[in-house]
C-alpha cells in the first residue's frame, strides 16, 4: 500500500527474457528442468502489484495447503489461481502466467514457512529474499534473461490482464486494493 507499510522483499525476481516469449511451453520447461521444487514458478510481469498482493496471495496459499482445500493439485499452480481470482485452473494459467509476446517475467520462490495457527501468529522473515537470490540468479541464466532492477507495482494494464475490469481511473493505491479485492474472488465458489 504505501512507504507507511513496511513489508519485506517478496522472493520474486524480475527477469526481462532476450526476446520476446515466442513459446510458452519451451519457457516453462526450462523453470520446471533446473528450479529445486514446484514452489517455483513464472508469474506474467504485470500480475503482481505489490510486496503486500504477493504475501498475502502467499499466505493464502499456505493456509489453503494446511487446511487441505487447495483447488490446484501444486502450490504453483495455486499461486497462480489465487493471483488470477479465479478458481479455474486454465483461466488462472491464462491470466497469471506467461504468455506468447511477454517480455518480462516474475521469477517467484514460494516460501514453506509456517503460518501459526491464529491471527497474528506470523511474521515475515527479512531474509526470504536473499536466501533464495542464488537460485533465482540461475535461473534467469538458464531463461538466457537479465534481471529486472524494479519491485512489483500496480498497473490499470496488470488488473485487465489478471481479469478486473473498470472504467474507473484509479491512484496506485486503489489500483492495489482492487488487486487483492480480486484475488478474494479465487475461492468465491
Amino acid at each position: 500500500m504505501g512507504a507507511e507499510h513496511s513489508v519485506p522483499w517478496f522472493p520474486a525476481w524480475g527477469v526481462r527474457f532476450a526476446d520476446p516469449i515466442e513459446n510458452v511451453f519451451s519457457m516453462v520447461s526450462v523453470i520446471n528442468e533446473w528450479r529445486n521444487s514446484n514452489r517455483w514458478l513464472l508469474l506474467a510481469f504485470d500480475a503482481a502489484a505489490s510486496e503486500i498482493h504477493l504475501w498475502t496471495a502467499w499466505y493464502n496459499l499456505r493456509s489453503n495447503e494446511n487446511a487441505g482445500c487447495m483447488v490446484a493439485k501444486t502450490p504453483d499452480t495455486e499461486f497462480l489461481r489465487l493471483i488470477s481470482g479465479t478458481n479455474q485452473i486454465n483461466r488462472a494459467f491464462e491470466r497469471a502466467g506467461v504468455s506468447k509476446g511477454d517480455k518480462e517475467a516474475w521469477i517467484v520462490m514460494l516460501p514453506s514457512l509456517k503460518i501459526g495457527e491464529g491471527f497474528g501468529d506470523f511474521s515475515i522473515p527479512i531474509d526470504c529474499y536473499n536466501d533464495s537470490s542464488e537460485d533465482a540468479s540461475k535461473l534467469i541464466e538458464h531463461l538466457g534473461g537479465s534481471l529486472v532492477a524494479k519491485r512489483p507495482t500496480p498497473t490499470s494494464k496488470g488488473l485487465k490482464r489478471i481479469g478486473f475490469f473498470s472504467e474507473i481511473s484509479m491512484d496506485s493505491s486503489q489500483m492495489e486494493k482492487a488487486y487483492l479485492s480480486h484475488m478474494a474472488l479465487s475461492d468465491v465458489r
